[in-house]
């Protein structure tokens, strides 16, 4: 007989906590009217920036990321017969796994490389002839790479689609599409023809340093009606917390981006708190607003949400991970359902989803 004691300790159950439920993505996805010529389009270009994308496409991105996690069993055949090379020359747990889970899904196969060391690049291979190389062995790459121009030298070579995976501290595109996301799942009417009230985002971060930071900000730029308020909270002064012309290309666009250095003083009125503390740069990462940090018994309001890219530090506390403001772990999962979406249509199979409920 079992030991109760080990018993207990064995069990688990596989009912995911209620974050968001499951009617959330069903009703993103009823309050997008599908047009898949945006989607199509997708499939003669990399992935690079922030940058490349309109509205339009976003939320089309959106409601095929919503069909997907409305209906996990439904699509398993999108990506039959296609290979994935999945290329990170720099630590990475998240973003990884869940290109990967995203692929395997859909029924693709995998080639996966974790380590540049272990590569023709350690001898002194350039990645123009790695990209070369890739042409031939799969039908899309994901590349994660702790320099900033990896990702510009291989699409240089490529012919076919390379998604940036997160290149040094410039960009992190997907992560940001996954944030985006999570939000429209949380408000879905944010995108319906009856828009409720805008929300004020505080952002705790580092936009001159911080990719994940750098790309959220770029998304948010195509839909200024949705975010009364954008407030970056950090520890730096206002000319060093953005790079030159940074802000001034949001404020463009329409976003009322204000800055903080007292995190207590914002928080209060804040819809949404975005937080993130750590950098990569160079060979190692680096952590940025320390005196930053999120528990239980912080001033937020009963309905805020918390958002964070994760790994996570000191600055989010797990006193938070069973409070309904938790919506980071809905933010991971989501990145999988987003990612399969994006994935579907760089290789031209967009059609095998599209009217399909």
């Amino acid at each position: 007989m079992v030991d109760p004691k080990l018993e207990k300790v064995i069990q688990f159950e596989r009912t995911r906590p209620d974050v968001h439920g499951d009617a959330h993505p069903k009703k993103l996805l009823r309050a997008i009217v599908e047009d898949g010529d945006h989607l199509t389009k997708l499939s003669e270009q990399h992935i690079y920036s922030a940058d490349q994308f309109d509205r339009d496409t976003l939320l089309q991105l959106f409601r095929l990321a919503a069909k997907y996690e409305a209906n996990p069993d439904r699509f398993t055949t999108s990506l039959n017969g296609q290979i994935l090379i999945s290329a990170f020359y720099e630590p990475s747990t998240r973003t990884r796994l869940s290109f990967e889970s995203a692929w395997h899904r859909l029924g693709g196969d995998i080639m996966s490389i974790t380590d540049r060391s272990t590569t023709g690049i350690a001898k002194g291979e350039s990645l123009r002839d790695v990209a070369e190389m890739f042409n031939n062995y799969g039908d899309c790459v994901v590349l994660r790479d702790s320099k900033g121009e990896s990702v510009r030298e291989m699409m240089e070579a490529l012919r076919i689609p390379i998604i940036n995976a997160g290149n040094g501290t410039d960009e992190h595109p997907t992560q940001a599409m996954a944030d985006l996301y999570t939000i429209f799942k949380w408000r879905p009417d944010l995108v319906s023809d009856e828009p409720g009230k805008p929300l004020n985002l505080v952002l705790v971060g580092f936009p001159a340093k911080m990719r994940t930071v750098r790309s959220l900000l770029k998304l948010l730029c195509y839909f200024p009606e949705v975010f009364s308020k954008v407030t970056v909270v950090n520890d730096k002064k206002k000319n060093q917390m953005f790079e030159a012309g940074q802000l001034e290309h949001l404020e463009e666009f329409g976003l009322n981006v204000q800055t903080a250095d007292d995190l207590y003083d914002v928080l209060p009125e804040a819809d949404v708190v975005y937080i993130n503390a750590i950098s990569w740069e160079g060979n190692s990462f680096k952590q940025y607003g320390k005196s930053y940090h999120l528990d239980a018994d912080s001033p937020l309001k009963s309905d805020a949400i918390i958002l964070h890219p994760l790994a996570r530090g000191e600055e989010l506390s797990t006193s938070l991970d069973n409070t309904p403001h938790n919506w980071y772990f809905s933010q991971a999962r989501g990145a999988v359902f987003l990612r399969m979406a994006l994935l579907t249509c760089l290789v031209k199979r967009a059609e095998r989803v599209l009217d399909v409920i």
